[in-house]
């Protein structure tokens, strides 16, 4: 049966309670955070304990398309879109213990300032920067926005673009503000409140269909009632050809499946997608970025273990729903022909995208409802605010500082929060194109162009940290390899689109035939291999390179620090908030590259009322009468907006051995917390490994 619930005043009013707690909680962060302060704003002052950190992290991933994206593929296909989320699990923990240690070490804020720093250069880091720009926007910005869209307009009714002008207005007010404290507490509030309303949902459906041995049964039943349908709607047309796309496949109750399975087998999942993956969890700038702004690595390792265990819920909490909808709505969401789409979703190409906010529609109480609906608005403005956190990161300290390499820190804040308003009105510019990019599943269709554009990226990065003898002419001819024959294979796969199943499909049989994640194994290793033997030909990197940018340096460097003990153990009270000077960890970075004229130049920075001046404008051209008194109030709006209107600090310096001593600190890991994050990362492992196998045999 169709949902015919509808959003009632009780539902309106969760979700405005929903939004008013969240902004509450966000401007209260603001105005601790050390917002005037590049890391302040960026890292959160490195300040976020575990708890705060992972639960972000979950959040930030769980957008609103994986609850429209994630629960439609669970609808169309099945358990085997979990394997993604298994797979994250494992995958965080090469984050948390062999990444972020690097990057903590060379003192990093950004990916592409990592790319720069071990390989020298700027070919590489600009290539990076530009590449996840484009992926912001055309993987998650577009498609988290249709997701939330369909979603407000499965369940209220309200016009699309006016809803879509709202969330993205207030989560950039949220983000522009508070920066990344305020995204990561804000965060956690969301993970609850996701957690808890899916939850009920889950717990609901499944009595409704009898537990999930009622759902590992039904849904094998769950096919279309043709003759129903088309005696219902006698326009209708109906091919045999799309016999084979309503019935479920016989292998929908398992992850991983055979090698010809058109949309998981398991050597293509092994071998391309999971190196593919690493891309996204261990050198994506939205989640990195998080796991940056703990308090030490400590807590980092501590943010990827709880990320890790609550990755487990989305296969009982989204995938599973998108099951019980299918069973429910089977002659909605298996639609017997594209005109029986269009009449019952609005898509020609398939309506399992809509299988969640139909669930919630017709099995969620008044009030559950709004809760409901609080939940898919905090996932999306949860991604929301990441991404634009995140880009503007990159492009205030990737892209900016190579235009100006003199500007000041509070400038940087400034350039980076303009680029998320700038962020703000390209994502609303893209909504025509999203509403006509209804794919049949969405969630395929992210990790299908996400496969054909990062396995490069990702064999950079993994050979990069891990082979001190990778060079920087290696790096990028292996990079380049690899993304012309994926942007090449990309292209092809845009021109040549499965066509609907009502009509014959004529792909040449290398694009029908060949998953995408075979391809992805290709380049990864095609990738890898360019850059092995052009590095080996090519003379090796300078020690300098190397020194602090790889595993093998940060091996030499606790080698090293076995001998006298000089180090206390880390209290974190700097959190590099002293002052609004940014001298970030050991290295120059585009923080420090206040602080450092050139190359192998270093020197303190010094932040005077001179930048406090610039900030407001008036050193340059004479900006704005009214001289050197009084500010009007708009002014001085902008100046807190900006984040300009704290009194300049004085200037201070931090010694080589002083910034020796922070990365000492952020390192340090007392032995009782080693046994105890050792032996955690022994369990998730074990717990992602049973759950792979169980669930695969």
């Amino acid at each position: 049966m169709a949902a015919s619930g509808t959003m009632e005043a009780a539902d309106i009013s969760v979700v405005v309670i929903y939004f008013i707690l969240v902004l509450v909680i966000g401007f209260f962060a603001m105005r601790k955070a050390n917002k005037g302060a590049v890391s302040g704003y960026f890292l959160a002052g490195r300040s976020m304990n575990w708890a705060a950190v992972g639960a972000s992290l979950f959040v930030s991933n769980i957008g609103s398309e994986h609850f429209i994206g994630l629960a439609g593929s669970g609808a169309a296909s099945g358990l085997g879109v979990a394997a993604w989320e298994l797979n994250a699990l494992l995958l965080l923990q090469l984050l948390g213990w062999v990444f972020i240690p690097v990057y903590i070490q060379c003192g990093v804020s950004t990916m592409p300032e990592y790319l720069s720093k071990r390989f020298g250069g700027n070919r590489l880091k600009v290539y990076f920067a530009a590449l996840s720009l484009v992926l912001y926007v055309f993987t998650k910005l577009s498609v988290d926005l249709y997701a939330g869209a369909l979603f407000i307009q499965e369940s209220l009714g309200w016009n699309l673009y006016l809803s879509i002008i709202l969330l993205i207005s207030m989560t950039a007010l949220l983000t522009v503000t508070g920066g990344l404290v305020a995204v990561i507490y804000t965060d956690a509030v969301q993970a609850f409140i996701m957690i808890a309303g899916a939850l009920c949902l889950t717990c609901i459906g499944l009595i409704k269909v009898g537990g999930l041995e009622g759902v590992w049964t039904k849904y094998m039943q769950a096919s279309p009632n043709i003759t129903a349908i088309l005696l219902s709607s006698p326009n209708l047309t109906y091919s045999e050809s799309c016999q084979l796309h309503l019935q479920p496949k016989p292998d929908a109750l398992k992850v991983l499946r055979g090698p010809t399975d058109p949309d998981l087998p398991w050597p293509g999942f092994l071998l391309g997608q999971t190196p593919a993956s690493i891309w996204y969890w261990c050198t994506d700038q939205v989640i990195v970025q998080r796991v940056l702004a703990a308090k030490n690595i400590a807590h980092a390792k501590g943010s990827t273990i709880m990320a890790g265990f609550l990755k487990i819920l989305p296969m009982f909490i989204i995938v599973i729903p998108g099951m019980i909808s299918r069973i429910l709505f089977a002659d909605e969401l298996a639609c017997v022909s594209p005109e029986h789409c269009l009449e019952a979703c609005g898509s020609a190409s398939g309506c399992s995208n809509v299988a969640y906010p139909r669930l919630v529609m017709a099995l969620m109480p008044v009030g559950l409802r709004g809760l409901m609906m609080a939940v898919i608005i905090a996932a999306l403005m949860s991604d929301l605010d990441s991404i634009f956190n995140s880009a503007s990161t990159i492009f205030t300290l990737d892209i900016y500082t190579m235009l100006r390499k003199r500007a000041s820190s509070r400038e940087l804040v400034m350039v980076g929060r303009l680029f998320v308003v700038f962020m703000v009105v390209a994502s609303i510019a893209w909504v025509p194109v999203i509403i006509e990019m209804q794919g049949g599943q969405m969630f395929y269709y992210i990790q299908e162009v996400t496969d054909y554009l990062t396995p490069p990226v990702a064999a950079t990065f993994l050979l990069g940290v891990l082979w001190h003898r990778c060079n920087e002419t290696g790096a990028f001819w292996g990079g380049l390899a690899g993304f012309v024959l994926g942007a090449a294979r990309l292209v092809l796969a845009l021109v040549y689109r499965e066509p609907r199943c009502d009509q014959p499909d004529e792909r040449p049989s290398f694009i029908k035939d060949v998953h995408f994640m075979y391809v992805a194994a290709v380049l990864f290793w095609a990738s890898a291999l360019v850059t092995v033997v052009v590095s080996l030909c090519t003379p090796p990197p300078a020690e300098e390179q190397i020194r602090n940018t790889t595993l093998w340096g940060l091996n030499k460097r606790k080698g090293l620090k076995h001998g006298p003990k000089k180090t206390a153990p880390p209290s974190n009270s700097y959190a590099m908030e002293a002052t609004d000077t940014e001298t970030h960890l050991s290295s120059p970075s585009p923080i420090s590259d206040l602080k450092k004229q050139d190359e192998g130049e270093e020197r303190g920075v010094k932040v005077g009322k001179e930048e406090e001046e610039r900030c407001l404008g008036s050193g340059g051209d004479g900006g704005g009468g009214g001289g050197g008194g009084e500010h009007g109030r708009c002014v001085k709006t902008l100046m807190c907006f900006c984040g300009c209107e704290e009194k300049p600090t004085d200037a201070q310096f931090l010694t080589a051995q002083e910034q020796e001593q922070i990365v000492d600190e952020l390192l340090h890991e007392p032995p009782r917390t080693r046994i105890l994050l050792n032996t955690a990362l022994a369990v998730i492992f074990s717990v992602g490994v049973f759950l792979f196998i169980y669930f695969s045999v």
